[in-house]
């Protein structure tokens, strides 16, 4: 199997789709997909997936997302420390100086950023860092459930008591950031304290919010039962699509097989 001209290694199925949907000119959103080459450096740092939705105009936007996932995968590349949760906290922190670096050499930039989802799995185990409202879902024995949670206004009053869970997903200010690479002098970056064990036939859906805004968590498991990686990506956009596709669409599947 490849997925963007990498061949993938046994033990995990990978599938991913980007579409620019129905009303936007260009496409904001950028993902990769990346695994070790060698053996012994596939054993310390295993598989690496970065999804990210940019913002701020035509280009901005566009070049903020690039600079999220390219400079995420640079890092964690090159400046790996044996620490996966580390490497990646750290490279998204570099993503949000570079960004901010770039808006300030480009005045036409300015005020551009992203979110960025980035998850490593390394020999079952997964880490994750996050910022901004892309997410992070795990299917596991017949269940969705969400990994990530939404750096946005209405997040903010979901934790706070104030909206219930389950009007969030349809409130009309759902998508207001409250935290994005190359917003703010700093970035707080969420991470779970613990790496996550993952177990055969688990899921996990990175996804942009042209996704999840418009299908739901229990039609995205459905989506996903039963169907290859591949055809569940297409499966997921085209609902997306035939539901206006107001924004880019962007998803990344994993599912894992035996060891």
């Amino acid at each position: 199997m490849t997925v963007d001209g990498m061949k993938v290694k046994p033990g995990m199925e990978v599938a991913s789709l980007t579409d620019v949907g129905r009303q936007r000119e260009n496409n904001e959103d950028s993902h990769i997909y990346w695994e070790a080459e060698s053996d012994e450096e596939f054993e310390r740092k295993g598989r690496l997936a970065v999804i990210a939705d940019g913002m701020g105009g035509y280009e901005g936007g566009q070049e903020a997302s690039r600079i999220a996932v390219e400079t995420v995968l640079e890092i964690y590349r090159a400046a790996f420390d044996g620490d996966p949760k580390a490497t990646l906290v750290e490279a998204l922190a570099v993503a949000h100086k570079r960004i901010q670096q770039y808006g300030e050499d480009h005045p036409a930039f300015q005020g551009m950023g992203t979110t960025c989802t980035a998850v490593a799995v390394v020999t079952r185990q997964l880490y994750f860092a996050h910022v901004g409202d892309s997410r992070l879902y795990l299917v596991r024995a017949g269940e969705i459930s969400r990994l990530t949670r939404d750096h946005t206004y209405v997040g903010r009053l979901v934790e706070s008591g104030i909206v219930r869970a389950e009007d969030a997903e349809t409130h009309p200010q759902r998508h207001i950031l409250t935290a994005a690479l190359g917003s703010g002098s700093e970035v707080a970056v969420d991470f779970p304290r613990q790496a996550l064990v993952v177990e055969q036939g688990d899921t996990f859906i990175l996804c942009t919010d042209g996704l999840w805004g418009l299908v739901t968590d229990q039609e995205i498991l459905k989506a996903v039962k039963g169907q290859p990686a591949a055809v569940a990506c297409q499966s997921l956009v085209a609902m997306a699509l035939q539901r206006g596709g107001p924004d880019n669409i962007t998803i990344q599947l994993l599912r894992a097989g035996s060891a």
